[in-house]
Order: C-alpha cells, then structure tokens, then sequence
C-alpha cells in the first residue's frame, strides 16, 4: 500500500476522530476533567493487564532482569524481553481496547482543549523515531 494512502487515511481518521470528540465532550470539558480522565483510564488500563494475570490468567508476568551487556544494538534488541506470557483472551482484549479507547479519546479532547492536533503529534513521533532508529531510544 502507498505511504501517501496511509497517511491520508491516518490523519482523516484522526481530525475525525477530534472533531467527533469536540462535538460529544460536555459533560468533562474542563481542562482538570479532562487530565483526571487521562489519569483514571491510565489506572484502568493498567488495572485491566493486571486483572488479564490475576482474575482471568491468559497471560502471565515472568519478570527478571533485562540483559544490556550485548554488543550490538541488534543483540541488545533480540535479548529484551516484555516479560509476558501467553496472549490476551478476547474477554479482556475487549476490556483493553475500551479502556485504551477511552484513554485515546481524553487524549484527543486534551488536544482540542489545548489547540493540538493529534495527527500533526503522531507525525512529528513517528519521523523522530524513523530519523534518529535506534538514537531515539526510550
């Protein structure tokens, strides 16, 4: 698929997606609503994985210290672990990808409130990461 196509339908999904949200937010359109909202579904994201390894037990965290000592970047790249086990149900895939939607759309009103556009953010990370690879590590 052509990059340009993409793109076009990456930002069209994205002034959608804020103007939509400009248009249904009333309810917590203060700036303090909209940042406690952020931080809420930030906890209830993480509530989610947390309860996909407790309550459900489709994946499970099997953490132990990550290994840097490789001497390429690729190595490096190749021994980093996420420190899951197993894949999500879809029972808490739903869970997650409401949670995260929400999350998406406190984003997109916090842009709107601030004047930001989503896509021009997304852009600006996504040639960041492309142009400095592996010296934009975070």
């Amino acid at each position: 698929m052509n990059d340009n196509i993409i793109n076009s339908d990456i930002n069209s999904t994205c002034k959608n997606f804020q103007d939509q949200v400009s248009k249904v937010l009333i309810r917590h359109k203060s700036i303090l609503d909209i940042i406690t909202k952020l931080d809420e579904y930030n906890a209830r994201i993480n509530r989610a994985v947390a309860k996909s390894v407790t309550s459900c037990g489709c994946i499970s965290v099997h953490a132990i210290k990550q290994d840097y000592s490789k001497d390429t970047f690729e190595e490096m790249l190749n021994a980093a672990k996420t420190h899951v086990e197993g894949n999500v149900c879809d029972g808490c895939k739903d869970v997650l990808n409401e949670e995260i939607g929400s999350y998406i759309f406190y984003l997109a009103a916090l842009c709107n409130t601030l004047d930001l556009d989503l896509n021009d953010i997304l852009k600006k990370e996504y040639g960041t990461i492309k142009t400095l690879g592996v010296f934009s590590l975070k």
